[in-house]
């Protein structure tokens, strides 16, 4: 009996892998660099001191027409050195713009009330985003502007993770793992997860679901304008696997800080729909089946937890390749099994209790 639903765990898990990839590789028609748009880069900074920085400086290397380009760095209230580190850097940076958000627009909190604030005073045709914690390829912003023909109105892009260590490798191999997914899924039309630090779309699509003060108030206010956009069915919304759009984050420093990360993603996975939900259930009991198999062990059983992990390695190893990037199997099987402990205790660590910390604030 365990082997019968192993074998089907592991076959439905194999067949959402294999539509994964062909979402994957969709290809899309690029502008020609004079009909580059206009666009908006932010960035909503707080308590940033460490990592601010060597963000402004990837910032500052963006091969784009500087007439079409403006950096605005939100500062949100920081109560450390950010505020000042962004000063001393954009003085003679004209293309820079700092601002702190004075008001909260409806009832938004943080960093989202931050981004409206900067969205609101945004100049660009286009508007992309990313984090303070990460750095920015050169060809970022003229990589995933070029993918806006008019009729699009979201473009998502890949992060990776800085990956010195097996700690940080396992982290940036699961953001790989998970934005293919996202990617394979949104390129199918089919939209279940995005990622903030690497995200843009056309204000004027923003613009027509209200903004975010227009949204319901979500931990993941990425994933919740992502589906708002895809709702008004107007504009496409498409993840192209492009080395070019490569942005770079600081993995989580510890385990308390990537439980908190973990715990905000699943509570923002709760808003999915049921395919949404139909995904994360083959996910789980496949990695279920892995865990149970010491105690119902046969060689098929064995077989099948191989097939699983192997089935992994070569979703992710192409991804990997076309980004330009190297995939260490330290590194992976090191990933496999925070895979499978993440995936399995995550509901319930999320469902009892919704409560979340981020950025220094409790939601």
């Amino acid at each position: 009996m365990f082997e019968i639903f192993f074998l089907l765990s592991v076959s439905l898990y194999f067949v959402e892998i294999i539509i994964f990839i062909i979402g994957l590789s969709k290809k899309y028609q690029k502008l020609n660099e004079e009909e580059l748009p206009v666009v908006s880069v932010i960035v909503a900074a707080r308590n940033e001191e460490d990592n601010i920085l060597d963000c402004m400086e990837s910032l500052a290397g963006l091969e784009y027409p500087v007439d079409k380009i403006e950096i605005i760095i939100v500062n949100d209230h920081s109560t450390d050195r950010t505020g000042e580190i962004v000063t001393g850097f954009i003085s003679d940076k004209p293309v820079f713009k700092q601002m702190i958000p004075q008001n909260a627009i409806g009832t938004l909190k943080g960093k989202t009330n931050a981004l409206a604030n900067a969205i609101k005073t945004a100049r660009g045709e286009i508007i992309l985003t990313t984090d303070a914690d990460c750095v920015v390829s050169p060809t970022w912003v003229k990589t995933i502007a070029s993918y806006y023909k008019k009729d699009v109105g979201f473009v998502g892009g890949f992060t990776t993770q800085f990956d010195n260590t097996t700690f940080e490798g396992m982290q940036a191999i699961d953001f790989i793992y998970l934005l293919s997914v996202a990617a394979g899924t949104i390129n199918l039309n089919k939209p279940l997860s995005c990622i903030g630090n690497n995200m843009s779309y056309r204000k004027t699509a923003y613009d027509e679901v209200g903004g975010y003060e227009g949204l319901p108030f979500s931990v993941t206010e990425d994933f919740n304008l992502l589906m708002a956009i895809h709702k008004l069915k107007k504009y496409k919304i498409i993840y192209p696997l492009d080395e070019g759009g490569l942005v770079i984050s600081k993995p989580c420093p510890d385990w308390k800080t990537l439980f908190w990360q973990k715990k905000r993603w699943g509570v923002g996975g709760t808003e999915s729909d049921l395919i949404g939900y139909l995904v994360m259930l083959w996910g789980f009991l496949s990695n279920a089946a892995i865990l149970l198999t010491p105690l119902f062990f046969s060689p098929t059983a064995l077989y099948l937890c191989l097939f699983k992990i192997m089935v992994d390695y070569f979703f992710v190893y192409p991804v990997f390749k076309k980004l330009k990037l190297g995939l260490k199997l330290v590194h992976f099987i090191a990933f496999e099994i925070y895979f499978i402990a993440y995936v399995l205790l995550l509901p319930f660590i999320v469902l009892p209790n919704r409560k979340v910390k981020w950025k220094g604030r409790e939601y």
